[in-house]
């Protein structure tokens, strides 16, 4: 079989597995493990029809790293339940699915599926490091957009788009992002940086969107020489685009950090092969899958694990 890594971006995965399937499903004791379960089909269907031989779970270790939020403090910001007496930002977390979370840690572990997080840096940044120092071929699996700049054909990493639910998968190659917005991934952060993404609370230009944003890149190939362009007056450059790139000028200065993901995190050598589980293993899943009755989920992430 081709050497082929996966790396998810769990935290976005089990979002969706909570809300695509519904919070009735509950364990015996109650608790929901809707997001459990719909994560161990997600895991299930990815890994039978992508046949990765490596597998990690990446995970937040920090969803809001203080870094990001000193450069850009509306950066997550919306999404701020509480702050704790450490100074921790606590994500705006449906308690359905808190008590969820720490289940499917277990899980993951129990299957035998690495779980990676990096002090101080979002899964994106474990994504983007273990993408980027990979000798194999790597899919990414994310319904973030973000991570488009990630993709690259010449080393063979993909990635493999959520967005649209996981019947409509879309992936991601330097061809397609050359035909959908007419840039390549190496583009792709100054394109998310001009265009804002109010999800992350990141304004952007105003008045640049997509489009122009494109065409800006199309003509001038990065966001250092457009910002260039539109601090010299003797450069050709219409007078309100200029305007609106000077007028976000300290945005700009610093939006390119937050966005772009951190590619040299060191995690030595990390062994995500995916094995059989030993006799031992498959009694303590079998155990777990009781306890949180994960039924069907369970043995159909078993067997695409190759454990019959």
């Amino acid at each position: 079989m081709t050497e082929r890594l996966m790396l998810l971006d769990t935290a976005s995965l089990y979002f969706r597995a909570f809300y695509g399937v519904p919070d009735t499903v509950t364990a015996p004791n109650g608790t929901p493990v809707n997001a459990v379960r719909g994560l161990l089909d997600i895991i299930a269907r990815l890994v039978s029809e992508f046949e990765p031989t490596q597998l990690v779970a990446c995970w937040d270790d920090s969803w809001r790293p203080q870094w990001r939020v000193d450069l850009i403090p509306s950066y997550k910001e919306h999404r701020v339940a509480r702050v704790a007496d450490d100074g921790t930002s606590i994500e705006e977390t449906p308690e359905k699915l808190v008590v969820q979370i720490p289940v499917i840690r277990q899980v993951l572990d129990a299957f035998g599926i690495t779980v990676l997080g990096a002090p101080d840096h979002e899964a994106d940044d474990v994504i983007g490091s273990l993408a980027s120092q990979a000798t194999v071929p790597v899919d990414v699996v994310t319904g973030d957009r973000d991570l488009f700049q990630l993709a690259d054909d010449s080393a063979g990493v993909r990635v493999i788009y959520t967005a649209r639910g996981m019947s409509k998968l879309e992936i991601v190659t330097d061809e397609v992002l050359r035909g959908k917005y007419g840039i390549g991934p190496e583009q792709y952060a100054d394109f998310a940086v001009m265009r804002g993404d109010a999800s992350d609370g990141l304004p952007g230009v105003s008045g640049v969107g997509e489009k122009t944003a494109a065409n800006l890149l199309a003509e001038y190939g990065d966001l250092d020489t457009i910002v260039a362009v539109a601090a010299d007056p003797d450069e050709p450059l219409s007078a309100t685009l200029r305007a609106r790139l000077l007028a976000a000028s300290d945005y700009l200065l610093v939006a390119p950090k937050v966005v772009e993901v951190v590619r040299d995190l060191d995690f030595g050598t990390v062994d995500a092969r995916l094995r059989p589980l030993s006799s031992d293993q498959r009694a303590a899943v079998d155990a777990l899958a009781e306890e949180w009755g994960l039924g069907g989920s369970a043995d159909r992430a078993l067997r695409a694990l190759g454990n019959s």
